[in-house]
């Protein structure tokens, strides 16, 4: 028993118990407890958004996500990996990555905007401004977005 909290979780599809302290983050759950080694944890502060994942509908920052207020489910890069294959394969295709740490927070980040384009819930990625806007939280030190954007406008929305 780690800290003797049992958060259920349902993740990428799957229901999961882990036993957590209270101050336990959902980033350290995905990768130390779940194997889900999408979501980075690389600045611990939520200034660079390489520990996207989606809870719910929206796009959340793991690092600042308590494992134990989670309530909706959680999908990571993992989980979207195959609905996110026309992302993925612009992202390659327009040089949307490089180094790759930040990729799998861009991707997610990226398919949250494209869902809510599908869903009507949202305005979409829409020209290059509102997509600059979109993913203004996360941080990419090797890309300068061009090909990103670039990715993101020209994924088809189902």
């Amino acid at each position: 028993m780690d800290g003797g909290l049992v958060v259920r979780l349902v993740v990428n599809g799957e229901a999961v118990e882990v036993d957590v302290a209270p101050t336990t983050r959902l980033v350290d759950v995905l990768r130390d407890r779940l194997g889900l080694t999408g979501a980075k944890d690389a600045c611990g502060r939520g200034d660079c958004g390489a520990c996207t994942v989606l809870v719910g509908d929206r796009a959340v920052l793991a690092c600042l996500t308590l494992a134990a207020r989670v309530a909706e489910p959680v999908r990571t890069v993992e989980g979207i990996a195959a609905e996110a294959a026309d992302l993925r394969r612009a992202f390659a295709d327009r040089g949307g990555l490089q180094c790759g740490y930040c990729t799998p927070g861009l991707i997610v980040r990226c398919h949250e905007m494209l869902e809510a384009a599908e869903s009507g819930a949202g305005a979409g990625p829409g020209g290059e401004a509102a997509a600059r806007a979109g993913l203004s939280g996360n941080f990419c030190r090797c890309t300068g977005y061009r090909g990103v954007i670039a990715a993101l406008l020209e994924t088809p929305t189902r």
